[in-house]
């Protein structure tokens, strides 16, 4: 058959692939970044308008985009609601931004290591994906100002605030350095902020795309992490520039974001309840975080090096005799354990072997001891048999 040239590029999702072989109710999944079932709050559907489930228009529900924006001017973005695009899920937000600037060899920016499916779908469109690797405060600012000088990329995709796998939080100095540096080249930030709410330590910075002063950019979020990831309701703020483009790539994609998941989001954002719901959601998940730790300080602390998180869903260990851990994938799984490999998070995946990313959000707490055990065991395992 003649399929696109695209489709040669295409590779399956290994994430899906992993939460798919953890559907068993045996495994003990610290897999994806699935929010726990005990915090999704209950909705209501009684006052929802009869004209919901009409078509809507493409850039979002008008009360819901004035909501959104004046959450964004709170943090410091200057913007307005005609500047919201209300998406499927801030996923589409990558989707749209790589068909509005991609081709096949297009050079672009990323963090090393980055979200997972954000490298899918720019690997996809053809980009030569270009890595600035992380530190414990953000990116190498050195090799940041180096790869702009050389390769003037067509944008750069960053994730400031626990960023998914790392969990590094960027600190002051490097945003205001990012934004600078971005600003000087006139390069494009995507800003994808799917964590930000979920701090546990109070601390809030704000966003880069803020501090921008000539770069254009896109800010995208999404009520995944805070409500329900099945509403699939995420929102992208642009420059001026930028969203007209990105509008008319909405409307040739799917016309318009489901009208019942927005209705319900604008029950929430902005409200007192939303507020309550987050704080309760915060203690919740630092409770879990905290229980994590104990756990990783007794089976992992000869194994690996992490840095506690402050916030967000994953641990990103790193192990001190370095494997390539997506051979550990299918002895996990034996064991009926679930763990994401760190290698995929990275452009050049063969080169950065020796990392693990694990969700301490989900798993039943009651299972969480006996899961590490079992999975630091198969590490052992590996290790001996790597050094034998």
């Amino acid at each position: 058959m003649a399929f696109s040239e695209r489709v040669t590029r295409l590779k399956s999702s290994l994430i899906r692939e992993i939460l798919a072989a953890a559907q068993r109710p045996e495994v003990m999944s610290f897999a994806g970044g699935l929010p726990a079932e005990a915090m999704l709050p209950a909705l209501n559907w009684d006052d929802m308008p009869l004209n919901i489930g009409q078509y809507g228009m493409s850039e979002g529900e008008p009360q819901l985009r004035e909501q959104l924006a004046a959450e964004a001017r709170a943090l410091g973005i200057h913007c307005q609601a005609s500047q919201v695009l209300v998406v499927s899920g801030s996923q589409q937000t990558l989707d749209l931004a790589a068909k509005l600037y991609i081709d096949n060899g297009t050079q672009i920016l990323l963090e090393g290591p980055t979200y997972l499916a954000a490298l899918q779908i720019f690997q996809l469109f053809g980009a030569d994906c270009l890595t600035v690797q992380l530190e414990a405060d953000g990116p190498d600012l050195g090799a940041l100002r180096s790869n702009l000088e050389r390769h003037r990329p067509a944008f750069i995709y960053l994730i400031p605030t626990f960023q998914n796998p790392s969990a590094v939080r960027y600190s002051e100095a490097k945003r205001e350095a990012v934004a600078a540096l971005l600003d000087e080249f006139g390069v494009t930030l995507i800003e994808d902020e799917p964590y930000r709410e979920l701090t546990f330590d109070g601390a809030s910075a704000k966003p880069i795309v803020a501090r921008l002063q000539k770069a254009s950019w896109i800010y995208t979020g999404t009520v995944s992490k805070t409500l329900l990831p099945g509403l699939r309701v995420g929102y992208l703020i642009a420059s001026p520039d930028l969203f007209p483009h990105l509008l008319k790539l909405k409307q040739s994609a799917d016309l318009h974001t489901n009208r019942v998941g927005q209705w319900q989001a604008m029950q929430w954002i902005g409200t007192q309840k939303y507020q309550q719901h987050l704080v309760e959601l915060r203690s919740f998940y630092r409770d879990r975080r905290d229980a994590f730790q104990a756990a990783l300080a007794h089976h992992f602390a000869d194994l690996a090096d992490w840095q506690v998180p402050q916030g967000g869903l994953f641990f990103w260990l790193t192990l001190k005799q370095p494997l390539d851990t997506r051979t550990l994938l299918a002895h996990a799984l034996d064991q009926n354990v679930a763990f994401m490999p760190g290698e995929p998070f990275f452009s050049e995946p063969d080169q950065h072997l020796g990392s693990l990313r694990l969700n301490f959000s989900h798993i039943d707490p009651a299972r969480l001891d006996e899961g590490l055990k079992r999975l630091a065991a198969v590490v052992r395992q590996a290790q001996h048999a790597q050094a034998a």
